[in-house]
This record gives C-alpha cells, sequence and structure tokens, in this order.
C-alpha cells in the first residue's frame, strides 16, 4: 500500500511531515548560518525552527541593536498546551535579544468562527494565555497585547489600525481569500484583512513607525502570511517593510498527529496537575517502541514518532548530551518505552510544578495589568 501524502494547510495537519520537501513547496528558505545567540536557543540549536522568509532583516537588526517588533496571535479557545508554548518560548528569546514583542487576541475571528461568547474569549485569553506567557518569562514592560475587538484606548492608535484593515480590502481578491479559507463567508474576510492589519500595524506612525516585523509561526499557518506580505506591497503610501517570518516543525500530539485544543487526551496543559500528566503520558502518548521486549531489544525504538522522546526533544531535556544519549539508548533498544515514558514523566512533574508556581506569581501581575490597560 502506496505511502499517505502528508498534508499541510490551515484546515489540517496530518501523514509523516517531509519538511524538505515544505521548503520546496512553500517557497521558504532553510537557515544556513546563525550568530551565536542564535544557536544558543534550543529551538533554532535543534533545527525545530527550520527556515524562514526574509529573515536577514531580523539578523542585521539583531546585530546592529536597531529595533524590530516580534509579531503574533493567539486563538483564545481551549487550554494552553505544550504546543502554544513553543510560540511562547519565541516571545521571550525575541524581547531578550530587544524586540518589542506584539501579541493579538484573535477574538474577532473566534467569535466568526468558533466561539459567540466574547466574554468567555476575554477570560481564556487572560486566565490561559497570558498568565501562562508571563510565567514563562514574557516581560510585559515590552510588550503590546491586545483584543482585535478593542485595538487601544488610544483613539487614534484605534483608528489607524481599523483603517488599515478596511484599505487592505482594496488590495486583496476574492480568489486569494478562497485560496486561504476555503468556503468564503463575509466573517472570514473580515478576520483575514484583521490579521493582515495585525502583521502590519506595528509599522504604522501611530505605533513603532517602519521596521522590521518577524512573525514565527507553524508552517501550516503560511498562507496568512503570504497574503498579508503581498498586501503590504500592494498598499500605496505606507512603505512597509516586507514582513519576515519563520516556521517550527509540529510538536506530535500525545496520539500522535497535529494537537488539538478540542481533544483534552492529545496534549498536556500548563495547567495540568503533574498526576494528569503523569496518567495521561502512561496511558495515551504513542510509542516508538515494539509490541514485545524481546523485538524491542532486538530492533530499537523509532524516536521521529515516539511523543515521549518529542516531548524531551523540543526542550523537557535542555542537556544535548543527555538527549543524545536517551536518543542512542532508544535506538538500539537499550532502553524500553516505559523507561523512556518514565523520564518524561520526572522531568514533566518537575517543569509543571515549578511553572505553576510561577503562575501563581503571574495571576497577580497579568491582574494589575488588566487594570492599568482598561481591558
Amino acid at each position: 500500500m502506496a505511502q499517505k501524502e502528508f498534508v499541510v494547510t490551515p484546515w489540517e495537519v496530518s501523514g509523516t511531515i517531509d519538511y524538505n520537501k515544505l521548503i520546496k513547496e512553500f517557497g521558504l528558505q532553510p537557515f544556513k548560518s546563525l550568530p551565536k545567540v542564535f544557536h544558543d536557543f534550543l529551538l533554532f540549536r535543534r533545527g525545530l525552527i527550520y527556515s524562514h522568509r526574509d529573515f536577514d532583516r531580523i539578523l542585521d537588526a539583531v546585530q546592529h541593536k536597531k529595533p524590530f517588533v516580534m509579531m503574533t496571535g493567539l486563538m483564545p479557545s481551549g487550554k494552553f498546551h505544550f504546543g502554544h508554548k513553543l510560540v511562547a518560548d519565541q516571545m521571550v528569546f525575541y524581547q531578550k535579544l530587544g524586540a518589542r514583542a506584539y501579541i493579538t487576541v484573535a477574538d474577532i475571528e473566534a467569535y466568526n468562527s468558533r466561539n459567540p461568547d466574547m466574554k468567555e474569549l476575554r477570560e481564556t485569553a487572560l486566565t490561559e494565555y497570558l498568565t501562562n506567557y508571563v510565567a514563562l518569562g514574557l516581560d510585559l514592560n515590552k510588550c503590546d497585547f491586545y483584543f482585535q475587538s478593542k485595538r487601544s484606548n488610544d483613539g487614534k492608535k484605534s483608528n489607524a489600525y481599523y483603517s488599515l484593515a478596511n484599505m487592505l480590502a482594496r488590495h486583496a481578491t476574492f480568489n486569494e481569500f478562497k485560496a486561504v479559507y476555503g468556503e468564503v463567508t463575509p466573517g472570514k474576510m473580515a478576520a483575514s484583512l484583521l490579521q493582515a492589519a495585525d502583521m502590519l500595524h506595528a509599522q504604522l506612525p501611530e505605533f513603532e513607525g517602519v521596521m522590521p516585523v518577524v512573525v514565527p509561526v507553524g508552517t501550516d499557518q503560511d498562507p496568512h502570511i503570504r497574503l498579508a506580505r503581498d498586501l503590504s506591497q500592494r498598499i500605496t503610501g505606507f512603505g512597509f517593510t516586507q514582513l519576515s517570518s519563520t516556521y517550527h516543525k509540529f510538536l506530535l500530539g500525545l496520539k500522535g498527529g497535529k494537537m488539538s485544543s478540542s481533544d483534552a487526551l492529545s496534549y498536556i496543559a500548563l495547567t495540568d496537575s503533574p498526576e494528569e500528566a503523569a496518567k495521561k503520558i502512561k496511558k495515551y502518548a504513542f510509542s516508538g517502541g515494539h509490541a514485545t521486549i524481546e523485538e524491542h531489544r532486538k530492533l530499537g525504538g523509532n524516536t521521529a514518532v515516539d511523543v515521549s522522546f518529542q516531548m524531551l526533544l523540543y526542550g523537557l531535556e535542555e542537556d544535548d548530551k543527555k538527549l543524545q544519549k536517551i536518543h542512542d539508548d532508544y535506538v538500539s533498544g537499550k532502553l524500553l518505552s516505559g523507561e523512556l515514558k518514565q523520564i518524561v514523566v520526572d522531568k514533566i512533574t518537575a517543569f509543571l510544578k515549578e511553572h505553576q508556581e510561577k503562575r501563581k506569581k503571574a495571576e497577580k501581575t497579568v491582574a494589575e495589568y488588566v487594570i492599568k490597560n482598561k481591558f
């Protein structure tokens, strides 16, 4: 039977993904050489952030200590899990390099496509996402966190943002919307234009002014990036610097495939108790081992599909030498699947205990931030 072709679109990620093929199909650029400060960051060092568009602008800003923006968005639905942590770690990393972080809550998009309860969307954004961001190290003093439904209490800033979204409509075509969103509805079109404004508006004079902007995403989100990049070059009178973007590989869900916020058994949430997390890993984490100990000892395990190993690779084990030994022992058959799962249980237990203590402090910080910014 022929192997099923992998799929990577804004609506579906499935199959065994060939990232080299994605680079060619999407017209991305692989990373060649990066300054040491990037190599020191685990996601770059291990090739988990694997390709880019126009990243040289960001490298130039970092090397010459020039201002730049890191922009990202969040969909306020479901629990904050280890898949979301991938982007949060990048937010913190770019802030340390001098970037101002722009973070949008896509509540209008969520309202139009998922959940019409705006109060619930707001609470999820603050208690699940922003609180975890702060606990993971996000500096709110170097951050512009906002909701699509209420850009700013400053009228000039709000007007500039919403005006840009509406003006971009002139430069988009129905076929482009259809290519990105499939079935096109007025709500999806409005959300698409707001999303493009999210990526571009930091360069308006009411905000930071024209400067490099990097948007870190999973490759499934690239159609949105391409649309915003195209619109930025068609609209006249703004002189936008072309958007830069980076693309990270997907962290497998517990049962294999992509994590889904709608399936609580496909992820470890950062608010799960250590006991809940341990139970999920032992019961649901897909194994790359073999059915019997004898077979495993003889044939070894497959780290590419083993969810426990992948969690270590994506940051639970920060020491490269220790990770390599676990890899070698598992591939050789010396390390059994149950033993590998126990390593992950121990690591995730320690992480969650520490993180949830930080969350308690972060809750107070976020509460003060909400009052200050009148969310």
